[in-house]
Order: C-alpha cells, then structure tokens, then sequence
C-alpha cells in the first residue's frame, strides 16, 4: 500500500510540474494621504500614496493580475495610470482624468483591476489628474512567469532608482499660476533620486539615498523616470552599466558609461561592483555618485540646471560599516545640451528578439499618420493677461490641434454609452499644411492651432505607422510621446523633415525596441508601428506635463472586432461619477 501512494504522491507531483503555472491576483490597498515631507530646508505637506514618498512598489509576475483599491483622504480629485500596462480590452482601469474615467472624490474609493499581458521587467504607476504625479507615484516590478527566468545571469540585489523632481511650492498652485497668467510654468527647485535631492542642496546631506554594494556583486537598477518636466542624463561614477531592458521589455545587452531618460520611460541596467573595498583607507573611496542632471536648452525655455546625486557604497560583506568621512566620485555628465549624447544611446537601443522574446513588427502597414508636434500660441482672452510669448496664450499642439479635455463626461463613456458631443472624430492623418517644420524662420500662420476635442478612430487589427514630426515653433525640445494600451515599436527617427520616399528605406524592422514612451528628437522626427489589437480609448500625448496641459495630446479609439474576444469589456459596476 505504501508503494502505491508513493507513486500515486509521484504522479500528482509530475502533473503539477508539468501543468502551466496560472496567474496570480494581487490586492493592495492605497490611501491618497498628506504627508509632511522636509526637503531644501523647508518642510511643507505633499500628496502621498499610504504616507510614502515615492510610493509603495508592486510586485508580479507575467500575466498575474492586480487588484488596488484607492481611498481618497484628501480634498481633491485624484485617478492614477498603470504607465505600461496594456490592460488588454480594459481601458475602465486605465486612469487617465476624464479620458477613461471620472476622478475619485474626495472621501471616495474605487478598486483598480490591472491585467498584466506581455510586460516583463519594470514599469511603473503615477496619478494622472493635473501634477499630482510629481509626489503620487511607484514601481511596478514584474517578474518572469515561475519556471523562467530573466534573459540575463540573475542579480544578487535589486535598487530602485526613481528619478523626479521637487518644488518649494505645492506644485499644482505652480500649475495654476501658468495656467492663470497663459505663460510657462516655473521650473522645479531640485531634482531626487528616491524621493530625495541628495547632499549637492543645502540641507539634504542627512537624507541622500545610499545603496550599498558589495564588491564582485551584480546589481539590477531599474531605472524610473517620474520627472515632470525634463529629461535627465543618469550615471554612476566609475561604473559602467549595461542597458538590458526598457518600458517593461528586454533589450539586446549593451555598455554605456550615462543614459538619458525622458519622463514616463524606465531603463533596466545591470551594474557590476567592481571597485575593491579600501579598508585601510576609507577616505580614500568606497563612496561613488550616482548622479542625474538635465537634458535641455531649447532657447527662452526655463529649466531646473540643478544635480541630484545618491551613494553608492561599499561595504565589508556581512557588515553595515559606513564610511561616512568618504567624499564620494561624481559621474562624467554631459552638458545639458548634448544632443550627440542622446542619440548615441537612444540608437544603441534593440529588442532582445529571442526565441523566448520574439518581435511582430508589422512588416506592412495599412495605415500612416504623419503628426506634427509643436509649442504654439493662442490669441490671449480678455479675461486674462497673458504672460506668454507675444503676450499671447502659451499652447501646444499635434496636426495643430490644441487637445481641449472633457469636463463633464470621460471619452471612454461617451464612446461606450453613444453620448453625443463630447468628442470629435476628426483627428487628421496629415498636417493641416505643409511647410519646412524644421526651420528657423517659419511662417506666422504656423504659430496658432486650432482648439477641440479631436480623436482618432481605428478599425481593429490595422497596422498602423505613425510619423511624429518636431517642429521648430517656439520651443524646440525633445517630446517623449506616450500611447496609453500598448507598446510599439520604434522603427525609425533621425533630424530635419520626415522623407516619405526614403526615410521608411532605412527602418529597423528586424529589432526595434518595444516602448511605451518615446523620445521626438529636437527638430527631428520619430517612426513607431504597431497593429490595433487592443479595443478600447487609448490616451496618447506628450509625458512633459506643462505640455500635456497645454494640450499636446489626443486619443486614439480603436473599435471593437469580430469576435466576443476582440470586444471591449463592459463597464465596472462602481466606476467613479462625475
């Protein structure tokens, strides 16, 4: 008898190693706090999720799903964005204001479902209502299926790197204030790395994010970019760091000593610890800068020009020992207006396209949108004394559509329900007219957009090529272009005016990286395709929040399929009401 259950115990054994692993559900419960955090020398109360500055981080596995019930503590309306996340024909949980839902009010909750698809590696979650997303955000981590594993020899450790930036002001009163005056909006005081500013600001030595390594070890830094405004170069002193993942895809491995990160996008970097611990002579190192600083210098734009740093430190294995007496290295950073830099990473960058991470860029395309992408002008209102240039009204614009947000009903319940006059469908697929987008001098006629809530609409499964074209209109800046729903890929760019006869010639489609967020070079162009699988209202605008607000946005709906699994899935029962 004994025999028998051993192998009856055997075979039960074999068939759960041999069955599929099935995903898992997560909950989480996030209450949208104030919190005083002291930074600068001033200690002033912030948005926080669950008292934490950044965030707590959420941890996956492929394919599992996440439940995260919001409470909203304070006295405004609040959604958040699952950056990355597909949610495959889910867009009631995407988050975007008054795009797919209404805010949660105060005193209000609402349960986020996030289904997890092909993402793999790290992305991230952040508010999407006005600025809040400067203190309200947090890491997503999403781990190989159990029985896989990564594409690389496994790290010892993990570290964070979460890259923002910091006002003395509440910085939706900086929000409103631009918005009030038509101008730009103040630039921040500082930048952080975890939530601090590090040791380089006055008062922000005691707080400066240490992580401490251990010689001969290697390290995953998943790199998050929560700026609000401005790009950032990163790097770590006297360390090279290979690029082996970006927006939750692997990518073919590569060495940098900096990368540059837009806001919106994440970089994973393996990081090996190979200076030797000094033990005789601490002072003498063991302590090395990890540092970011800006990428920008688009002429008449203000820009925070500050540096934040945190340590990387060596310690004795098995011991905490610090060397607090140790002046840390600083990185080699590039000037703030190395754009050579910028383009040697981005061009470095290439989706793994393995066996276990295959690519299916569309090799033909059904449709292509050539879209413009511009800081202009509005006539000022009476109401108004406009601080913007030519004392007009600052805006921003795609195919010279200034995006107007609903306020009333979101997009996604207009589209679902048929409610009329919320939104237009005449997103155009070319530039109202046709001049020389990159040069110095362009025509006045150029400079002012029209105004409305214009989308664009999608048969399901078409191939789609889309051409973001840089302008040379006022600010003339790099625009990291974010499409909510899913990633793409990033077949082409280069500088000047987009040639539709010999451009597309010289596109990557065998390994383009497979991103979510993607950088418009200044006065240059950027191709990405993807096919329109996933049904539903998909927000797409610019991660750089004063233009989002401006109105450098638009949403693409891509309508339902044939089949019941090609449909939109019907509403949530307790959907936040306006």
């Amino acid at each position: 008898m004994s025999l028998i259950l051993k192998l009856l115990r055997l075979l039960l054994l074999y068939r759960l190693l041999s069955c599929p692993v099935s995903a898992k559900t997560h909950h989480h419960k996030f209450f949208i706090t104030e919190a005083n955090y002291t930074r600068l020398c001033q200690t002033k109360s912030i948005m926080t999720v669950n008292g934490q500055f950044p965030g707590p981080t959420i941890y996956a596995r492929r394919g599992d799903t996440i439940i995260v019930n919001v409470v909203n503590h304070v006295e405004s309306n609040i959604t958040l964005h699952w950056h990355g996340v597909h949610q495959p024909r889910n867009p009631w949980y995407d988050g975007p204001e008054y795009i797919t839902q209404c805010p949660i009010r105060p005193g209000h909750e609402f349960s986020y479902e996030i289904l997890l698809s092909d993402e793999e590696g790290t992305i991230w979650w952040h508010a999407h209502s006005n600025w809040d997303r400067a203190t309200v955000h947090g890491a997503i981590f999403v781990y190989p299926k159990l029985g896989s594993s990564f594409p690389f020899a496994k790290p010892y450790k993990e570290i964070p790197i979460i890259l923002g930036e910091w006002w003395k002001d509440d910085v939706n009163k900086v929000l409103d204030y631009a918005l009030h005056t038509r101008g730009d909006s103040n630039s921040s005081d500082a930048y952080t790395i975890n939530g601090q500013p590090g040791d380089l600001y006055n008062c922000s030595k005691p707080g400066t994010f240490t992580a401490q390594v251990e010689y001969g070890k290697t390290y995953l830094l998943r790199v998050i970019s929560a700026a609000i405004n401005n790009e950032l170069f990163f790097a770590v002193a006297q360390h090279q760091l290979t690029v082996v993942g970006a927006d939750g895809s692997y990518t073919k491995p590569f060495n940098t000593d900096v990368i540059m990160i837009s806001p919106g996008q994440t970089i994973d970097l393996l990081l090996v610890a190979n200076q030797k611990l000094n033990t005789s002579s601490p002072s003498s190192g063991n302590r090395y800068y990890m540092a970011a600083s800006l990428y920008g210098d688009a002429p008449g734009v203000k820009y925070d020009n500050t540096t934040t740093t945190a340590i990387l430190e060596y310690v004795t294995p098995g011991s905490n020992k610090t060397f607090l007496d140790s002046t840390p290295t600083l990185p080699s950073l590039p000037t703030n207006n190395d754009t050579d830099a910028v383009t040697t990473f981005v061009t470095q960058l290439r989706s793994l396209a393995s066996k276990e991470h295959p690519v299916d860029v569309p090799q033909t395309i059904n449709e292509r949108l050539i879209i413009t992408v511009s800081v202009n002008v509005l006539p000022c209102d009476v109401n108004y004394t406009c601080l913007g240039p030519y004392n007009m009204s600052i805006s921003a614009s795609l195919n010279n559509i200034s995006f107007e947000d609903p306020t009333t009903t979101p997009i996604l319940d207009a589209y679902y329900h048929q409610i009329p006059g919320v939104f237009e469908e005449g997103f155009p697929s070319r530039p109202p007219f046709s001049y020389n987008f990159t040069n110095d001098d362009l025509p006045k006629y150029s400079m002012i957009p029209k105004t409305g809530t214009e989308v664009r609409m999608v048969e399901y499964n078409t191939s789609i090529e889309l051409v973001f074209q840089g302008t040379s209109l006022l600010a003339i800046e790099n625009h990291p272009m974010h499409l909510h729903g899913q990633s793409v890929y990033m077949v082409g760019m280069g500088f000047g005016n987009f040639d539709e006869q010999k451009d597309p010639q010289g596109y990557n489609l065998v390994d383009p990286p497979f991103l979510n967020t993607v950088g418009v070079p200044k006065v240059g162009w950027t191709a990405i395709r993807f096919k329109a699988k996933n049904p539903g209202v998909w927000f797409m605008h610019c991660h750089v929040d004063r233009h989002q607000s401006w109105g450098m946005n638009t949403v693409f709906i891509v309508k339902n399929g044939a089949t019941p699994e090609s449909k939109i899935l019907p509403p949530p029962k307790d959907m936040p009401q306006c």
